[in-house]
């Protein structure tokens, strides 16, 4: 599981996480919602370590996260940011081998040659691994990127909001691969999402935040009503069940 104690983290005068504390559940997918400003990729950036909490306490599978050793950190947890782009031009067999790097620092082993094989498969970019990121789709380079996070072979995956630029079949497909690696592969994802039908339709558990604080967490059954989202972003919402799952329909 990943446990925050009393965290905070400030930028000038504003507040940004305030005193949050919470639990994320191992296994499966957690989705963090809520309206902008809220403090959800400030959050995930501090569970990564590639922000310094002012305040507080982060572990991820018991290990302290402020005071863990980065190699050893990064075989426990990966994380994939809004901001992925890469200055140099690479290929996708190039960029799933950063996965490795926590292992071999850079130096590749028989067992890292096999893990990258087998993120390429399990991605379906086995074809493409030659291919230079800025020659595919937006989605195929998104899939590209998930493989990286993929090799390094972490229990907990971090993504700060993967369906950002991605049409909807798109999107559709990048969850369901996520659900699918949470299954198959006994990973825990932690995924920042604005759409909360996406967050209703694949999550296992949805963290609802407002204001840099925990506002409700829960089932997507329990978080997907008109009263939970009506007090989460301001506006009316009608929700109806449909296949089995909720929908939410905002008519301000």
């Amino acid at each position: 599981m990943i446990e925050i104690a009393n965290v905070s983290k400030s930028y000038g005068k504003s507040l940004v996480v305030d005193g949050l504390s919470l639990t994320l559940p191992k296994g499966g997918i957690t989705s963090i919602i809520g309206p902008n400003g809220a403090g959800k990729s400030t959050l995930l950036s501090m569970i990564a370590r590639l922000v310094d909490p002012d305040g507080g306490r982060i572990a991820v599978g018991g290990l302290d996260v402020a005071t863990t050793r980065g190699d050893l950190l990064a075989r426990h947890l990966a994380v994939l940011r809004q901001d992925n782009h890469l200055a140099m031009r690479l290929t996708v067999r190039d960029l799933v081998t950063f996965g490795r790097y926590p292992y071999g620092k850079g130096r590749l082993g028989p067992e890292d040659v096999a893990q990258i094989g087998r993120a390429l498969s399990y991605l379906g970019l086995t074809e493409l691994a030659d291919r230079f990121l800025d020659e595919l789709s937006g989605g195929q380079r998104q899939r590209a990127f998930v493989a990286m996070v993929i090799c390094q072979d972490t229990d907990y995956m971090l993504f700060d909001e993967p369906l950002n630029n991605l049409d909807i079949g798109n999107a559709v497909a990048m969850m369901k691969l996520l659900t699918r690696a949470t299954r198959e592969l006994g990973k825990t994802a932690v995924v920042v999402l604005h759409d909360i039908n996406f967050a209703s339709r694949y999550s296992d558990h949805i963290v609802a935040m407002r204001d840099g604080r925990l506002h409700s967490q829960g089932t997507p059954a329990e978080m997907i009503t008109p009263e939970v989202l009506r007090d989460l972003y301001g506006t009316a919402f009608e929700v109806r069940d449909i296949g089995g799952h909720r929908v939410a329909v905002y008519y301000g």
